[in-house]
């Protein structure tokens, strides 16, 4: 594996940054270094916005049915270098091979939705509105956008935006995390193999003061982001006060509300894999566990021995269930909150704070850990821990977990495990999340429907992916126009 430090993608050239500000990128198993990441300064990201901008003028009067052609053929070469790229997920984030394999399938569904843009862009017609005179709208790009992305999901968050921008006639500039940039310069190149013009995507790598650079240019028209709450707060204030268009999703506190009738053998799988699949390092991992009555005594022992079952290792290896969190201080975070929620009462029934993995025992690793008797406003309670830990609950009736999943800060998903339509239809209507779930544990909407969020999850009005992303990457133009009789005679 290379420590290189790796380069900007600019106009279609892969150019090296001449910031003298290095992270290094580690493999979260081993904590070896795998790569080096500049932060480049705000001079870099304006080459790279200007870049975009000049291959806007050609690539936004592009015909769509031509826009699309290099996306047919991007869709190809995911296929082809599928493992390759689910194989560098899995060494710069942690997660096992199969998480990763399911990112990037997930990834490439978004390739083939934005395929049909010639038929999602169609926008509406009135012939003679008045007398001789017609209206109609039409759908225009917006220019050239940004896309910053998470390190938890390097390789499809990015895809939840960018088939859909660049289709609908944008200019791209992504901003990876610095924590895994390393998946995004392994795809970069086969969009250069599709046939896409140089500057239609780009590339520049860096952090926080990047990040501010990219707000604040007057050349980016829209920005979307996905991170925590706080990150997102700031990029919608920032952006949006520089008059861009913005769609930032945050944080997530996701809770499942366990009826006493749930299947048991398929709710317990279904919730293990919520909460403890990527390490629990995912938007809809499911970390708050509503037991309806005695729902408590059928499930919190099978959730238990399924926990400690759930293998831990090396992302990398066969048969691992659950790989390490991203690095030692997010570690040290999480053990601090679970230290904190027993201070306040919790009490533990699984504890995997101290982990030692065999052959990586430097790595960043924790095992599932279950916490009883939550209470409600702790920190364990209301914090998005984004590790391997489930918070349980235990509520008199539906009504009351309702009520409790409503109070949440959070929006971005709620499921519910019952064999009652009722129960599921009351839950589905009362629950204030975007995102929900019936006998599901990760709601995470398929290409074709919009990625949801309500409330701290998501600040704007337009989510990514499907006809979402094609309002928000398009801008609208009603056109009014008369034409005289006389016109009519001269033929």
């Amino acid at each position: 594996m290379t420590t290189e430090k790796l380069e900007n993608y600019i106009g279609g050239q892969w150019i090296a940054s001449a910031s003298s500000e290095i992270l290094p990128v580690h493999n979260p198993a081993t904590n070896e270094i795998i790569g080096q990441v500049p932060l480049s300064p705000p001079g870099e990201v304006d080459k790279t916005v200007q870049a975009a901008s000049a291959a806007f003028e050609s690539w936004g009067r592009t015909p769509a049915t031509a826009r699309i052609q290099p996306l047919f053929k991007l869709k190809e070469l995911l296929e082809e270098h599928y493992e390759d790229i689910a194989r560098m997920i899995s060494t710069e984030n942690g997660k096992t091979l199969g998480e990763s394999g399911g990112e990037m399938r997930r990834a490439i569904e978004n390739v083939e939705v934005a395929c049909g843009i010639p038929l999602m862009m169609q926008s509406q017609f009135s012939e003679d509105v008045a007398s001789g005179i017609d209206e109609f709208m039409i759908r225009q790009p917006v220019g050239v956008v940004a896309i910053i992305a998470p390190f938890n999901f390097p390789g499809m968050i990015p895809f939840w935006f960018l088939p859909y921008a660049i289709a609908t006639g944008n200019t791209v500039v992504i901003k990876p995390s610095e924590r895994c940039p390393m998946t995004m310069h392994k795809i970069i190149p086969l969009f250069e193999q599709a046939g896409f013009p140089p500057g239609v995507i780009n590339l520049v790598n860096g952090g926080p003061d990047t990040v501010n650079a990219l707000l604040d240019h007057p050349e980016i028209k829209a920005v979307s982001f996905v991170g925590s709450t706080p990150v997102a707060r700031h990029v919608y204030a920032r952006a949006a006060a520089n008059g861009k268009r913005v769609q930032a999703q945050g944080g997530a506190k996701n809770p499942l509300v366990i009826m006493p009738d749930a299947d048991v053998d398929m709710t317990t799988r279904i919730v293990i894999d919520s909460v403890f699949g990527n390490a629990g390092q995912r938007c809809l991992a499911a970390a708050t566990l509503i037991l309806v009555e005695e729902a408590k005594d059928i499930f919190i022992p099978a959730f238990r021995d399924a926990a400690a079952a759930r293998v831990v290792g090396c992302g990398l290896d066969d048969g691992v269930q659950m790989g390490p969190v991203i690095n030692p201080q997010s570690k040290s975070r999480i053990q601090g909150i679970i230290d904190q929620g027993l201070q306040e009462g919790a009490e533990i029934i699984l504890d995997g704070r101290e982990a030692s993995i065999a052959g990586y025992e430097k790595g960043n690793f924790l095992l599932p850990t279950i916490l009883g008797n939550v209470p409600p406003a702790g920190k364990v309670a209301t914090t998005e821990i984004f590790g391997p830990v489930m918070a349980t609950h235990v509520v008199k009736d539906l009504d009351e977990a309702i009520k409790l999943v409503n109070e949440r800060q959070y929006g971005n998903m709620a499921c519910i495990f019952t064999n009652s339509g009722g129960a599921a239809r009351r839950f589905r209507n009362k629950a204030q999340a975007g995102n929900v779930g019936i006998n599901i544990g990760v709601a995470a909407p398929m290409a074709f429907f919009p990625f949801s969020g309500w409330k701290d999850s998501f600040f704007g009005t337009l989510h990514g992916q499907s006809a979402h992303a094609v309002e928000f990457y398009t801008q609208t133009k009603v056109v009014v126009e008369r034409w005289l009789k006389e016109w009519s005679r001269q033929f």
